[in-house]
This record gives C-alpha cells, structure tokens and sequence, in this order.
C-alpha cells in the first residue's frame, strides 16, 4: 500500500490531526455535559424525550447521512457518474418509504425498540428475541461500511502507511465511538448528530460552491471538464448516461434493479434511524423532524451530484482509482485540490464526525435492543430495574458490538463504503420492513408469520450475500483469492425481499393463533396517537 506522502502530495497529516484532535475534545466535553441527566432507561435510550421536531430533524439527517453519503457516493459518482448518482437517488427516495409507511405509526406504538411494535400484539419473548437479532445483524453490517470509511481517511489524513497502521486507527475509532455511547447515552449521541450535521452540510455546500465557482457557476461546463479528463468521445460520455457501472450484461442489469430495490426499501426497517422517532415528546413533532430531515438530505443529495463530477473533472477517476481507499478518497481529495492542506484537513474531519456520530447512533440502537428486548424482556421477564440493570446491560451490550465493528472494519476495509451500506440496506429490507408492515397493516398477521419473516429473512439475505461476488470471485471482493460464490448478484434484494414478505404470509396462514382486539388498539395509536406519550413516557 502506498504511503500517504506518494498517494496524496500536498497534505499535512499534522494539521489534520491537530483539526481532528479539536473535534474530537469538543464533542466528548458535550457528550460529558448531556450525561448529567442519564439516569433511567428512557435518558439512556431515547433522550428522555426532550428533543424538539428541529433538533431531532437534523440529528436524523447526521444519522442518516453517513459515510456512504459522503465518501461512497461521491466517489461512485467521480468514478462511474450517472450510475453512481443512482445511490443518492436512492437513498432520498427510500426516506419517502419510511415517511409514508412506518415512521409516525411505529412513533406511536413503540416505547424504545422495533421489538417494542412487533411484541404489542404477539407473544413477547420470541419475537422480542427475533427483533433484537434482526436489529444486531443490520447494525453490525452498517458499522462495517462506517469503520470502513474510518480506514480511508486514515490512509489520507494522517500520513499512516501500510495495514497495520490503518488498521490500529480503525480500533481507535472504535474506541472513541464506544466513549460516546457509554458516556453520552441517546442524548450525547443526538447532540453529536447535530453538530455533525451541520459541520457536513456547511463543508458540503462550500465545496459545492467552490466547485461550481471554478466553471462560472455553469453546471454544463463543469460536466463537458469530467468527460474531457476521462478521457472524452465515447468513453467519457460514458459518465454522463446509465450503463457504465450496471446495465453490460443482463446480470448487471439485475444487479441493479437489486441495488436500487433495496436502497427504497432498506430504510424504512433501519432501526437506528426508526428508534430516533422515539426522543421527541409528541407525534406532531415526530412530523416537524420528518420535514426538517427531508430537507436537509435531499439538499445534500444534490451537492453529491456536483461534488462527484467535481471530483471527476478536477482529480480525475484513474487518480481517485489509485489512491487509498480508491473511490472512497474522492471527496477529501477534491478538498485538497480545491483549497489545499487546510480544507482537506477540515472536510476529512468533517467525514470522521461524519462516521463517528453514525457508529454511535448505530451502536446505541444495537445495545438498547439486546438490553430492552432480550435482557428486560426474555430473560427477565420484563421484571427488571430499568434504572440500572438494565442500563448496564446496555453499555457492555456496547463494548461487546464496538469489538466487533473494529474487527469487520479490518476485514472489509478494501470495499467501497456505498455498497456496503447497500448490503446492511438489503438485510433491513428482507428481515424487518416485511415483518413491520404486516404487523402495522395485516390484521391476520401473528407470531408465527413473525418469526418466518425476521429469521428467514436473515438467513435468506445472509447466505446469498456469503456465496455472491461480494465476498469471493472477483477482483473486488472481499475474500480475494477465494471463489466459492454461485449466487450471481452481489446485492441479494431481488430476491431476499420478496421471498421475506412470502415467508411472512406462510408463516401467518399455518398457524391459527388470531388477536384482533389488540390489533384494533394497536391500530388506533398508531394511527391517531392516542395513549402513546402515556404508554412511552416510563
């Protein structure tokens, strides 16, 4: 691997460590300051509901703009063009799903978790257990594009060479994330959100600006510059229609239609991004967050169109292609292009923020999960102390999943971080989205159905992701010098998703256990919001 002074001449890994280090101090003195009032289950996990619809707006788009966001797509972009856009399109598109269809109704039902909502009406212990499986492996899959992300900058930023290097940096982030998490609670965590968000939109439009200042603020101009430098006629009017990436051959063409199925529905059944409803004290400002959040994303979607061509035009996809962390250095290398050390220094910054406040979110949902639904629930019975038991549980919950995620980190480092955000995408919409509108709308739905769902979701999307070119047979994957892969499609979507939704009706119509009476009250709380600030507020 290349040293940091080869791949990216010009950078200061010392001042980007001193912006860093800054940044890192400010947001732990915060984290410190919002713990003050961590005491009960409800501080711990959903802020104590003290949030407003603006605050929680913008701490949901921090959490939702992730690493993907920033490096993944506008590499993808740089280096594929209009297919790379697709991620972005996809990503907004997949808000309005969860706007529609789950948001407010699983604000109204649930108390802290996805389990909160599927247990109202079924038996409590099995599918409490199935949820909090569900949420784990989703959350472990997004924490492995985070570190992932981590490890790219690293390479950038700080002047660290070879995989050692990077990989102790990784376990660094790791460390500062589990800091957040077990200091901070959900109310630490929003606050770095918010800041987060922020810091990334102001860099983003800044850049944006700057780019488009470059070329007279003519958009046109500045696409004819990234189809020049890639090499012009056909081959750089290649970046500017469908087909580059996906679309040669019927396989990947499928491949996308896979890609993009699971980009729409995969948010709708992200817990860490659903289990942010739960911090603010009413319904009507659960709507105001939805409307601030859309917003803000769907304006930053449009300055990742301008920065991946600006990245394409500037740097160039064959300088992208061969620097650390390939497609992922897109962004923080159009920063060192644009405004030299300094900016670069700021936006990597920016990006770690970035990964830091996603993998934190990430992590607090994992461990709130395993700790409200398996200890207070199963192995208790719901008979616990939620001052401290469980609040505990939840913070080695935490240390436990930060272990793990600086260990994937390591193993996935080499994968761009959009298409393994794709992936955690596609196990959220095959395992949880099925089960949660079944439970929200279908009056027949029961434990059973449940239960084939979440699992034969997980097991259906995990094993076509294991045996796909993901993760062995090609240049790209993860295991390179492997092939065991038979199933063609490296995202399993097109599949896993419907054949979850049919598992979840199997399931239903073999068993005959029926509750109507709790879905007709189920129904009208999640519908009007009668009783759920009384049922949430302990």
């Amino acid at each position: 691997m290349k040293t940091l002074a080869a791949g990216v001449e010009g950078s200061n890994p010392t001042l980007n460590i001193i912006i860093f280090a800054i940044f890192v101090a400010i947001t732990l003195v915060i984290v410190f300051w919002a713990s003050r009032n961590t005491k009960t289950a409800s501080d711990y996990y959903a802020a104590g509901r003290a949030f407003t619809g603006p605050q929680n707006g913008i701490a949901i788009s921090g959490d939702y703009l992730s690493a993907a966001s920033f490096l993944g797509i506008a590499g993808a972009i740089a280096v594929n063009g209009y297919d790379g856009f697709l991620y972005s399109i996809g990503f907004l598109v997949a808000w309005l799903v969860a706007l529609l269809l789950v948001a407010e109704l699983l604000r109204n039902t649930g108390k802290f978790t996805m389990g909160d909502v599927l247990a109202f009406r079924m038996k409590q212990r099995p599918v409490r257990a199935a949820a909090a499986i569900s949420t784990l492996i989703v959350s472990i899959f997004y924490l492995l594009a985070q570190m992932t992300g981590a490890g790219t900058l690293v390479n950038l930023l700080l002047g660290v060479s070879g995989d050692v290097g990077q990989d102790i940096v990784i376990a660094v982030v790791g460390v500062i994330m589990v800091l957040y998490v077990l200091i901070g609670g959900m109310k630490g965590t929003t606050w770095v959100q918010i800041i987060k968000a922020a810091l990334l939109i102001i860099g983003a439009l800044a850049m944006t600006l700057w780019v488009l200042g470059r070329y007279g603020f003519n958009f046109s101009s500045l696409l004819q510059h990234a189809v020049d430098k890639a090499g012009g006629g056909a081959k750089g009017e290649a970046l500017l229609g469908p087909g580059k990436q996906y679309g040669k051959t019927g396989t990947s063409k499928l491949d996308f239609l896979s890609l993009g199925i699971a980009l729409v529905l995969g948010t709708a059944g992200l817990p860490h991004v659903l289990m942010r409803f739960y911090t603010v004290p009413t319904a009507k400002d659960a709507r105001k967050s939805v409307v601030w959040a859309i917003v803000l994303i769907g304006v930053f979607y449009l300055f990742t169109l301008v920065l991946g061509y600006g990245a394409g035009a500037l740097v160039g996809a064959d300088r992208i292609s061969k620097a650390p962390g390939t497609t992922n250095s897109a962004a923080p290398l159009l920063a060192l292009e644009l405004g030299g050390p300094v900016l670069l220094g700021f936006i990597a910054a920016v990006a770690f923020a970035t990964i830091l406040a996603v993998v934190a979110g990430l992590t607090i949902t994992a461990s709130a999960s395993f700790a409200h639904d398996v200890y207070a629930n199963v192995i208790k019975k719901g008979k616990v102390d939620s001052k401290n038991a469980e609040v505990r549980v939840a913070r080695i919950t935490a240390l436990v999943i930060g272990a793990i995620a600086i260990v994937g980190g390591i193993l996935a480092k080499s994968q761009n971080v959009a298409f393994l955000v794709a992936l955690a995408f596609a196990v959220a919409a095959s395992a949880n989205l099925p089960t949660l509108l079944y439970s929200l709308f279908w009056k027949r739905f029961n434990t059973r159905g449940a239960l084939f769902s979440i699992y034969g979701g997980l097991v259906v999307t995990i094993v076509l992701i294991v045996f796909s070119p993901a993760v062995s047979g090609e240049s790209t994957s993860m295991i390179k010098h492997a092939d065991f892969h038979w199933f063609p499609l490296s995202n399993p979507g097109l599949v896993s998703i419907p054949v979850s939704f049919f598992l979840g009706w199997l399931g239903t119509v073999l068993s005959k256990e029926t509750n109507d009476a709790k879905y007709a009250e189920m129904e009208v709380r999640a519908l009007t919001g009668a009783h759920a600030e009384k049922a949430t507020a302990h």
